[in-house]
């Protein structure tokens, strides 16, 4: 999220993870059972391999066909705990083929398939796994999503309530219940406009011509984001314009905030009636976020995408960063440890130093060590790795750790 700057308020970004619960992981059928450890690539006990052999050497054995499938399976979750959906998809896709009978394959395969956008193959096998009787909360939770993120809220709302009714002490499903439920009594008095890359949704308040506006900008931010970011997102980005309170009160953000990024673009735009440069710039700050999570797969800090997303808004407007100058004379900057996670808990002065400074660093990498070496870190983060890792493999090129970097930028703050 980001604070608010006159005349309107600014872009902002509101972040969760991709992996929306965890993974159950599947137990062994038959007697003795062994565990598995999700966090491995195979299971402990007996191994992948061996689980292998001995389905090669007994094909129709049905109990060593099962133990295999499940060994697969916990293979696959591994895979899917390190964000390495696709490879995640082919093995659960394969324990399907060896026990179809069972509903955690297609289950797991659908929850890889929604976290590659794969949004027709995610509702067919969650519904797969439905049918062979693997109804829980986890799968109406999920099952939600992909229609949520498809734009049919209401039948959203008709999974989130199965949900509920599996699950009634379930926060994150209520939240996302009343979530959607607020959303879709608002819906049906909105004005809906789209171009080839957006799906936009406005208060009736708000006149056609400055959506049209909206999605004029946005389509150029589609373009010159992802010449930066070598990215161009293939499915259409929702995006809704609030004229009123409903902003803060669908998206139960702080007082200071201009805007959320939640899978869609919201922005409370009160009496928005052309796209100045300023409008433009928290456009373009949006739609960076959208890009940021497609590379890394939600796994960024958030003073880094905070940052990219300013490069990019700050070169339609670029308000001076009078918090950042006051911090860096009085060693005041915030330690960027506490700036990983989400800017909501911040208040005052802290708001606008949090966007400045992390603004400030990114440019700093950016201009030093060139957008290929940004694009590589992104890269490795959507691979899964830590952010620690991930700077490793980035930054090793140029004979820098990380940290060497981070002292640089700050000496050379005093100086601009």
């Amino acid at each position: 999220m980001k604070p608010f700057t006159a005349p309107l308020m600014a872009g902002a970004f509101l972040f969760s993870l991709p992996l929306l619960f965890g993974m159950a992981t599947p137990a062994w059928p038959g007697e003795p059972t062994s565990s598995v450890d999700p966090h491995k690539n195979m299971p402990s006990q007996p191994s992948l391999e061996q689980l292998r052999q001995a389905y090669a050497a007994n094909p129709y054995q049905p109990v060593v066909k099962k133990n295999l499938a499940f060994g697969v399976m916990a293979y696959g979750v591994g895979l899917l705990n390190k964000r390495q959906y696709g490879e995640a998809a082919a093995q659960f896709e394969y324990a399907e083929e060896l026990f179809p009978d069972d509903s955690q394959a297609p289950f797991l395969r659908g929850n890889a398939a929604y976290q590659l956008k794969q949004y027709d193959l995610a509702r067919t096998e969650l519904e797969k796994s439905r049918n062979l009787g693997g109804e829980s909360v986890d799968l109406f939770l999920l099952l939600g999503r992909v229609f949520y993120d498809t734009e049919d809220v209401r039948e959203a709302v008709a999974m989130w309530e199965l949900a509920a009714q599996k699950g009634p002490d379930n926060k994150a499903v209520q939240e996302l219940l009343a979530k959607a439920k607020r959303e879709l009594s608002m819906d049906e008095g909105m004005g809906k406009g789209q171009s080839s890359r957006f799906i936009l949704s406005y208060d009736a308040g708000l006149k056609s011509a400055a959506a049209d506006g909206v999605l004029d900008a946005l389509e150029d931010a589609y373009n010159r984001v992802g010449r930066d970011f070598g990215a161009y997102p293939e499915s259409r980005v929702p995006v809704i314009l609030y004229t009123g309170k409903a902003y803060h009160d669908i998206t139960g953000s702080p007082d200071w905030s201009g805007g959320q990024y939640d899978g869609k673009i919201r922005l409370p735009v009160g009496g928005l009636t052309e796209v100045t440069p300023q409008v433009r710039s928290i456009l373009f700050h949006e739609y960076t976020h959208v890009v940021v999570r497609e590379l890394t797969r939600g796994n960024c800090p958030v003073w880094l995408n905070e940052g990219l997303a300013e490069i990019e808004g700050r070169r339609e407007f670029s308000p001076p960063l009078t918090a950042l100058q006051q911090a860096s004379k009085g060693k005041g900057l915030l330690p960027f440890s506490t700036l990983a996670g989400s800017f909501a808990s911040l208040q005052g002065k802290s708001v606008d130093l949090a966007y400045q400074q992390s603004y400030s660093l990114v440019s700093y990498l950016v201009t030093t060590y060139g957008w290929h070496t940004m694009k590589e870190l992104l890269a490795a983060l959507g691979e899964g790795l830590t952010f620690e890792a991930a700077a490793v493999r980035a930054y090793e090129n140029v004979g820098r750790t990380f940290g060497e970097i981070v002292t640089e930028w700050r000496d050379q703050l005093p100086a601009g």
